[in-house]
């Protein structure tokens, strides 16, 4: 075998891992010796006779671990953004093994005694804030790992967390293999009538690569409305594209079936440590704190988006059955987006075929993305053509500071490919720590339809926002500034962690920045004035979909999670939950699917969102308000982007979140800026 790169730290600029030397035989390997080495580090610590000092316990568990973050960072990055059978096959093997890796850390019962004793004695050991916050989070992080559980307790969570580890990684391979096998297949161009030529062609190119010559392929982004329907005219084939999207991973032996395991798995493991449910167990570490906060924001909400969604539903089916429907014609899931386009476009005067060619991606990211960066915080962006990512396709640049200073890396990969998860996201590759001397390396993924060969990719106004919002994301990683790895950059509650994301949307729709990307990829000419105010009018058109949409995840999420009892789930079939789920939150409306089904539901049965979903309407309250902070005119943009950014942003987990959100706001925050946006309020 070749020499192992990740035995080493990378020597290229800011660690970037060496990804022209990484091959997959290196991968095992190097979790087996991180494992191995990080183990034998804490036997170190737990060595020693004397009393627990902050340095050699805490700190030490801080440097601990090196070689298995480094080859953590990369492969699982990897299995969301360039998977195959021989990376499947490792992750199928390493996850429930790091997940027992991870429980000899927190059960041990010596390394726990120091932590504890740390704890107890932690207003006498002269921390600064940062330091204290640490011994309280690491004391709180191992009780809730089940370090107080007796040696049976012990014994079974480690059976849990295998299981659940092994199942999370089942539903993800499943699911990445159903969404390739549900691509739409056609046998004409004629299909296809409403969608762009470009859009047509890459169908074309598509369905060559996938073994279809001579016909066109769609293949399905992870969400159950998918964006081709806004735009395909055949009501027929958006019915079967409807239909291929709700009925993946159904079956018996599908991820529906595999999500309720998953589910009772977390129910009793939840009752294990002490809680009464799954739901109860996530939220307590987070800001919500208890679900009876999370329950009574959704109800404020629920009620008042169905009814809009019920408004909006009248006003398409009317719409439906004047036009091309027939009088009779009753409206579906497959016809709301198509629809609504129809009636946006009538509206507001709006073709959003027509705007594609003024949001082509290398202008929306240099002159929107990047320049609103600039314009609230002064940073710089260069791409860097001599260092590689993970994938051809895979773009790094470098980040420096209003005055110059080297900030770190930033690596998109934006466009979708079979290898790819569906959806958006965020990773580190490398975090900020003053204590490593490391600064952040951050990659973002999106799944925008590559355009074919030689052609720009215009991007549709929902790719311009995600293209926003996960950047904020990486500004959130790019600009922290904390001692401990433990808390840098996004490593905050996961109802905090999108709010920084939601923020960076409003420079979108922001006058002085959408004037400066949305120039016409032919002429070159600005987006007309009366045009971009009707974009920013058409903008809010629609939210009581959207709202009922999320909300009907969010809620099925919540469902599968408060289910104090496994047994209830011993024979529960997944669809008839969901259905009874819905109907009983008062939000089961036939035409509006849940954004996601349980049998794809990946954020919650395969990511971190666990009876968490809720997490971005909460967050959302947050970034509602701080937009009215930031366009209220107190204070110019820059002075205002240099405060959000030093007194939240660089702060990562190191500070309250919502102590960090009221030094800048002066007050905790308001929900009414959220419920004006979204039209909930009475």
């Amino acid at each position: 075998m070749t020499r192992n790169p990740f035995f080493e730290r990378s020597t290229l600029p800011y660690q970037l891992p060496p990804f022209a030397e990484i091959a997959v035989e290196h991968y095992l390997p190097a979790f087996e010796r991180g494992m191995a080495e990080q183990l034998a580090e804490i036997s170190a610590i737990t060595a020693g006779e004397a009393e627990a000092t902050f340095a050699d316990t805490v700190v030490a568990l801080e440097r601990s671990g090196a070689l298995l973050t480094r080859v953590s960072n990369v492969f699982f990055n990897l299995t969301s953004s360039d998977t195959n059978a021989d990376i499947d096959a490792i992750e199928a093997e390493i996850s429930p093994r790091l997940a027992a890796h991870w429980d000899a850390v927190h059960l041990d019962r010596e390394l726990f005694a120091r932590i504890e004793s740390l704890y107890e004695r932690r207003a006498e050991l002269d921390l600064d804030a940062e330091g204290l916050r640490l011994v309280e989070q690491y004391y709180t992080r191992f009780v809730r790992s089940g370090a107080r559980l007796d040696d049976d307790g012990r014994a079974r969570l480690r059976e849990l967390n295998g299981e659940l580890a092994a199942a999370a990684t089942e539903f993800k391979h499943n699911l990445l293999a159903d969404t390739n096998a549900a691509t739409v297949v056609v046998d004409t161009a004629e299909e296809l009538a409403g969608l762009a030529p470009a859009a047509v062609a890459a169908a074309a190119e598509n369905a060559q690569s996938l073994g279809h010559a001579g016909k066109w392929a769609l293949s399905l982004q992870n969400v159950s409305n998918q964006p081709v329907l806004a735009e395909l005219a055949n009501r027929d084939v958006r019915q079967r594209v409807m239909e291929a999207s709700l009925g993946r991973g159904l079956g018996e032996n599908g991820n529906g079936r595999l999500a309720v395991r998953i589910a009772a798995l977390r129910a009793e493991r939840a009752r294990l440590l002490g809680y009464s449910d799954h739901a109860a167990y996530e939220v307590e570490n987070q800001t919500a704190k208890t679900t009876a906060a999370v329950e009574e924001m959704l109800g404020r909400l629920v009620a008042p988006a169905v009814a809009n969604a019920e408004r909006e539903a009248a006003e398409l089916t009317t719409a439906m059955q004047s036009g091309t429907g027939g009088r009779d014609a009753e409206l579906h899931s497959w016809d709301w987006q198509y629809w609504s386009e129809k009636v946006r476009a009538e509206q507001f005067s709006i073709d959003l075929e027509a705007l594609r060619p003024y949001f082509e991606l290398e202008r929306v990211l240099h002159d929107g993305v990047f320049f609103a960066a600039e314009l609230a915080y002064g940073i710089t962006i260069q791409e860097r053509t001599d260092l590689i990512g993970y994938h051809p396709e895979v773009r790094v640049f470098e980040v420096f500071d209003a005055d110059g200073t080297a900030l770190g890396l930033f690596l998109g990969d934006f466009f979708a490919r079979p290898s790819k998860r569906g959806g958006a996201w965020m990773n580190e590759l490398v975090s900020q720590s003053r204590l490593h001397g490391t600064s952040a390396v951050v990659v973002n993924n999106l799944n925008i339809v590559k355009p074919p060969k030689g052609e720009p990719a215009l991007l549709t106004w929902d790719n311009v926002r995600t293209l926003f919002h996960e950047f904020g994301h990486a500004l959130h990683g790019l600009f922290s500034d904390v001692q401990y790895p433990f808390f840098s950059g996004t490593d905050v509650p996961r109802d905090f962690v999108e709010f920084p994301s939601q923020v960076n949307e409003m420079w979108m729709t922001h006058p002085e920045v959408l004037s400066h990307y949305a120039k016409h990829i032919e002429t070159g000419d600005p987006m007309p004035a009366d045009l971009l105010d009707r974009v920013a009018a058409a903008d809010r058109f629609g939210t009581g979909f959207r709202t009922t949409e999320y909300l009907a995840a969010t809620l099925l999420d919540w469902a599968w999670h408060r289910t104090p009892d496994p047994t209830a789930l011993t024979d529960v079939d997944p669809e008839t939950f969901e259905a009874e789920a819905l109907q009983k939150a008062g939000i089961a409306i036939q035409a509006i699917p849940p954004r996601y089904r349980t049998s794809y539901f990946a954020h919650i049965f395969a990511g971190g969102y666990a009876a968490g979903y809720y997490s971005y309407i909460w967050s959302e309250v947050l970034d509602a308000d701080t937009v009215d902070w930031f366009t209220d005119n107190t204070a110019p943009l820059r002075e205002k982007g240099e405060t959000f950014r030093r007194t939240l942003l660089s702060r990562g987990g190191s500070v309250d979140p919502l102590e960090a959100f009221a030094s800048f706001r002066g007050r905790a925050p308001e929900i009414d800026p959220l419920l004006i946006r979204r039209g909930l309020h009475s």
